[in-house]
């Protein structure tokens, strides 16, 4: 008996399901409500740097541009919805989604626990002044302790007891009770976290589930190992027998890629309605950052899109191909440009260093016109006054 055929998601489609999936396909305006986006997210990568506005900011900005900066701890500290911990990065998560992450934390704990970086911690006497002093005096930020790094400082040297606060909060034990100037403040976890939340108990097996499904109903479409990068909370192997205990419940799709290529990819029941559902993304121009959900996963994106990029703050800035901080430009459904720009908080301008067109993308004075109101409504979620360019507005 022949196969049966399988459903084959041409390009266009995929990247229109994709950008749906990841709320990019709808103008970013309407109604706000923040912790939905995250839901549908699965979580927001956090970041430290600051260019004109950190990542997790941005990204909850471009799928609606009514949010601003100060909502974000409102949810974590101030109505307990939110928790932090540990995706592929530092992130934020659903406080529902707590008791589903009860194995990442485990396993952070054994992946420290075999890593050299963090020897130097504070040991088990340290760590238990810590948890008392937080007992005692309430949530503290690595500024409250005092211990320092021994012998030569390397980059990433961080002192005993800044190692001991993220011990514990890999492992659970402790959790971010709110930031400040986006300085992180630690308290103990049964402080943090609602009762109800961490009394729940799952199977391994359970958690794994939700997680490989989790991750398949939010990426529409996805290999075993974009399963697994997604949360970054199983292992290949695991994911591997998930897809296998399901098969019959999993969809297997034939995905075109950007340069007309098919390769195989798994997808939910839901696959065929979803992709009737889909429509033509809105035409507006977005400027995305580089640690957006969708730009995330290199591989993924340069599959699905034709779009080559690699975010250059660890490259030498001789040896950097465009930028520091490069935003990509995306225009309905493709990639059209990259840009670089900088907030000057004193002069309150957002200044635009560098602008690039895509291959055999022709920058229109439409497109311009796209791209210096995106400009103008980016300058002000940030409260900058003025767009001060500093190259040519029309791309080499």
């Amino acid at each position: 008996m022949a196969s049966p055929k399988l459903l084959r998601i041409e390009n266009r489609d995929a990247r229109r399901l994709w950008l749906a999936a990841q709320g990019l396909a709808s103008a970013p305006t309407g109604p706000l409500d923040t912790l939905s986006i995250i839901r549908q997210l699965g979580f927001v990568q956090l970041d430290t740097i600051r260019v004109v506005s950190r990542a997790h900011h941005h990204i909850l900005w471009n799928r609606n541009q009514h949010y601003r900066e100060p909502m974000l701890n409102k949810l974590l500290a101030g109505q307990r919805q939110l928790f932090e911990h540990y995706t592929h990065d530092a992130s934020v998560l659903p406080i529902e989604f707590y008791p589903m992450w009860q194995r990442q934390f485990t396993r952070m704990k054994q992946r420290i626990d075999r890593a050299g970086y963090f020897s130097s911690m504070s040991d088990e006497v340290g760590r238990e002044a810590i948890r008392q002093r937080i007992a005692q005096e309430g949530p503290l930020s690595t500024h409250a302790f005092d211990t320092r790094v021994e012998g030569p400082k390397a980059m990433w040297s961080r002192p005993p007891h800044k190692l001991a606060l993220d011990y514990m909060w890999y492992c659970g034990e402790l959790a971010t009770s709110h930031r400040e100037n986006f300085k992180k403040f630690y308290d103990l976890s049964h402080q943090v976290i609602p009762p109800e939340f961490r009394a729940a108990n799952h199977t391994d097996e359970t958690q794994i589930n939700w997680l490989c499904e989790g991750a398949l109903q939010r990426l529409g479409f996805a290999t075993p190992g974009e399963i697994q990068r997604f949360w970054d909370a199983t292992n290949a192997a695991e994911v591997r027998h998930w897809a296998a205990q399901n098969s019959r419940e999993l969809q297997q799709v034939e995905l075109q890629a950007a340069d007309g290529s098919w390769s195989t990819a798994l997808a939910l029941p839901d696959i065929e309605n979803r992709l009737a559902a889909v429509q033509s993304p809105t035409s507006r121009l977005r400027i995305l950052n580089p640690f957006d959900p969708v730009i995330r996963d290199r591989a993924r994106l340069k599959r699905l899109f034709g779009f080559d990029y690699r975010i250059e703050i660890f490259v030498p800035a001789a040896s950097r191909k465009w930028g520091y901080y490069v935003f990509p430009l995306l225009e309905g459904d493709r990639f059209v440009g990259r840009l670089e720009a900088r907030a000057d908080r004193v002069k309150s301008q957002l200044t635009v260093l560098n602008l690039w067109s895509e291959p055999k993308i022709p920058w229109t004075s439409a497109r311009a016109a796209k791209l210096d109101a995106e400009l103008s409504r980016f300058a002000r979620f940030v409260a900058l006054r003025e767009i001060n360019w500093q190259c040519a507005r029309q791309p080499g």
